[in-house]
């Protein structure tokens, strides 16, 4: 429809994600898992059926979606065209949380959406994914009652933020440019790590600020699963990130996080959030190569890669898993 151009959001990202890995024969297509669009008794585990209803009016969605011509669109193409991908994003994030705890990660290459929160929608993201999630995990999955959220978007993630409030089952660490959205003084109270950075931070500074908070917070909270918000606008030049990590650094930062929690034996749930640069979906891709060059993703860290499972294997073995996966 040609929406994507009314917003720098590249919303082909995660497919060219998908092609890159299979370029580089990470992946083949009978080896991908297909997210499952989550329902409305999926997204009433968290959301208001009021905030639910309320997608229904095109001008709400362009107002969350930030693209004012969909206002002006019949709601049925609304629903097909801008929500329907985001509830198949979602219900991703959910099926990816069971797969982390079942075999020690999961990567879904969407996913995200930490503006949203169970009755409030904002910086395009209409469901809140991340505290759904966590909430099925808690609720349907055996030995998961502590969770950390570890986001490094660019952005506060204060959806996540406001739904875990008083939660104390759930600590949180932010890292994000202070100056930008959302600027939610309430939400930060949630923040139990705030890391608030300046304009253009570069590599070695927040490079250093990332693993000595991550090892804070990992140290000071003993979680079942962490939940790893990965934006890429932290790129030097996003237009809306403000911030100035290379691509390198990109791909440093998501080593540094993996690290630290598989060293720990902690499960961890990355999802791939904000990021308006095309070359963003390359970054995430050379990112996924590089944690799997290192070890980092197998069923546990392995003290070397060699004898560790194939990611092959590792990924039909989950998609058998997920036939028997539902998310009611």
């Amino acid at each position: 429809m040609g929406l994507e151009k009314l917003h720098p959001f590249d919303a082909g990202k995660w497919g060219k994600i998908i092609n890159f890995l299979k370029e580089e024969k990470l992946i083949a297509d009978d080896l991908i898992v297909q997210a499952r669009e989550a329902t409305d008794e999926d997204l009433l585990v968290v959301h208001t059926r009021r905030y639910l209803n309320k997608l229904k009016w095109s001008f709400v969605v362009a107002t969350i979606t930030e693209i004012p011509p969909v206002a002006f669109l019949p709601n049925f193409i609304v629903q097909r065209k801008v929500l329907k991908p985001l509830r198949t994003q979602t219900g991703g994030t959910i099926m990816a949380g069971k797969l982390a705890v079942d075999r020690g990660w999961a990567i879904n290459v969407g996913g995200g959406f930490h503006h949203c929160s169970s009755d409030k929608g904002g910086g395009f993201c209409a469901y809140a994914d991340i505290t759904l999630a966590i909430k099925f995990l808690f609720e349907r999955v055996q030995g998961v009652s502590r969770a950390t959220i570890i986001d490094l978007d660019a952005h506060q993630g204060n959806g996540h933020e406001r739904d875990f409030m008083d939660d104390p089952r759930v600590y949180i660490m932010d890292a994000y440019n202070r100056y930008i959205y959302p600027g939610d003084g309430f939400a930060k109270r949630a923040i139990k790590r705030k890391v608030e950075l300046e304009w253009g931070t570069e590599d070695s500074e927040y490079l250093q600020k990332v693993q000595t908070h991550v090892e804070g917070a990992l140290n000071e909270f003993k979680p079942d699963i962490v939940v790893y918000n990965a934006g890429t606008d932290i790129l030097d030049g996003d237009p809306l990130g403000g911030l100035a990590i290379s691509p390198q650094g990109i791909v440093k930062r998501d080593e540094v996080v993996f690290r630290a929690a598989r060293s720990r034996g902690v499960p961890v749930l990355m999802v791939t959030s904000g990021g308006y640069q095309r070359r963003t979906a390359r970054i995430i891709a050379d990112s996924i190569l590089n944690l799997h060059s290192l070890g980092l993703l197998g069923r546990q860290q392995p003290a070397c890669a060699l004898g560790s499972p194939s990611l092959d294997q590792m990924v039909r073995d989950s998609a058998k898993d997920f036939s028997n996966l539902s998310l009611q």
